[in-house]
């Protein structure tokens, strides 16, 4: 079955990605703006978005901004900020109404350009700063999220293992920041930064829908104007366990946090990827998986239970949730399931069924436009190009041998357990 991929035209300073589809009624814009994660930049990469989306030259108050996406026949305007192994993402995207489907043939697209470059271009500033009570704002909210993690233990929990196992590694650190670092940002300092990364980032730019590639082609060149640069592509930091670590956090806690990291020694584009992919279905993906089944129905151990891979840092993480007093024998059931899954116990009854989600997921993102955008954006930091047509192809190819030979890579790195304060542990 031929999937969408996209055409990509090389532009002075990004990479112009035209993904053309009858599939959705709506046009879709994504800009990305990828760099290496760094302690000193994290914080303003996390700042940064969210002050470009409030104001800008022409719209400069947020109320007019809104407004004005209200009358582009209700577009809306949306920013993120992830991390993808190594590197912290920036990404603005913009969904508007496509106007082969409207009774008058106003032209959208064009001025959906128009607003999405000014939001990244033009930004309403005051001299060499960005405009100080907009910088305020959004400080103050980045803060509040940052301190809302604290509260979301499941969040929390994940964040803590990932910092203990990743100690000393880029991937420690969590793409919304510190709040030590955000008094320290100035309006001048926080522009200062934002020149700097619209003239050295990685810059990839995803325009989907029913569209005209001479049309886009034209929008571009005449709405986005950046230099060439040499992005720096780093490699994920690969480490071999030494020695698994056992870390014990004390909180006035109900409910305890179970999280266990592994090294899978496996990345995206890797030619065991898909085998992972498959290994992580059958062991704690999906709710017919060992981990859902053993650890949280059968023994009745958990709340939840459940496991994923980060695809460009090589880690498979297990997330559970389970009464204090559990901890001992959560920990040896869930390591028993995992060394069944080395051993090959499963059967192809199993394996059909993971094959059968895992196609369905991945044709289920796909479905939406930005669902799309993510998946095709995997080949942008591997340095890859991985149509998603072979990817379905050998995700249904892999046999049985394929995933227990790819379970021998996998390696206990950290047990990070949040429990309550009345429990010894």
């Amino acid at each position: 079955m031929a999937i969408t991929s996209d055409i990509v035209k090389k532009r002075p300073g990004y990479n112009l990605h035209i993904v053309k589809t009858e599939k959705y009624k709506t046009n879709t814009l994504v800009f990305k703006m990828k760099a290496p994660l760094t302690a000193d930049t994290v914080t303003y990469r996390a700042l940064l978005p969210y002050v470009l989306q409030s104001t800008t030259e022409t719209h400069p108050t947020s109320t007019e901004l809104r407004s004005y996406l209200a009358d582009l026949y209700g577009a809306s305007l949306d920013v993120d900020v992830a991390k993808k192994g190594e590197y912290q993402i920036i990404s603005f995207a913009m969904d508007i109404a496509n106007e082969k489907f409207l009774s008058n043939s106003a032209p959208i697209l064009a001025k959906g350009f128009e607003l999405l470059m000014e939001v990244v271009f033009h930004p309403k500033k005051d001299g060499e700063a960005f405009e100080s009570a907009t910088v305020l704002k959004e400080k103050r909210s980045l803060k509040q999220r940052i301190q809302s993690i604290y509260d979301d233990k499941m969040r929390y929990s994940t964040k803590r293992l990932v910092e203990e196992m990743c100690e000393n590694e880029p991937y420690a650190l969590e793409t919304i920041g510190f709040e030590a670092d955000l008094d320290k940002i100035t309006p001048e300092l926080l522009y200062s930064y934002y020149k700097k990364a619209l003239s050295e980032d990685e810059i990839d730019f995803y325009v989907i829908g029913d569209i005209n590639e001479n049309e886009v082609e034209e929008l571009a060149d005449k709405y986005v104007s950046l230099k060439e640069r040499n992005p720096e592509r780093i490699k994920p930091v690969q480490k071999k366990v030494e020695k698994e670590r056992e870390v014990v956090e004390k909180q006035d806690v109900k409910q305890g946090k179970l999280n266990i990291g592994y090294r899978t020694n496996v990345l995206y584009g890797d030619e065991d990827y898909y085998a992972l992919q498959l290994f992580n279905g059958i062991f704690g993906g999906f709710s017919h998986s060992k981990l859902f089944i053993n650890v949280r129905e059968k023994a009745s151990l958990a709340y939840y239970a459940s496991s994923r891979i980060e695809s460009h840092k090589g880690l498979l993480i297990v997330m559970s949730g389970i009464e204090n007093k559990n901890y001992g024998q959560a920990v040896e059931i869930i390591r028993e399931q995992m060394k069944e899954m080395k051993q090959g116990n499963f059967t192809e009854e199993d394996l059909a069924q993971t094959k059968a989600v895992v196609k369905n997921q991945i044709l289920e993102t796909a479905d939406v436009a930005r669902g799309l955008v993510e998946i095709l954006y995997h080949n942008v930091i591997s340095g890859m190009s991985i149509p998603l047509d072979e990817w379905l192809e050998k995700t249904e190819k892999t046999t049985k041998e394929e995933i227990v030979k790819v379970a021998q890579k996998i390696e206990c790195d950290t047990i990070y357990f949040l429990t309550g304060t009345e429990v010894q542990s």
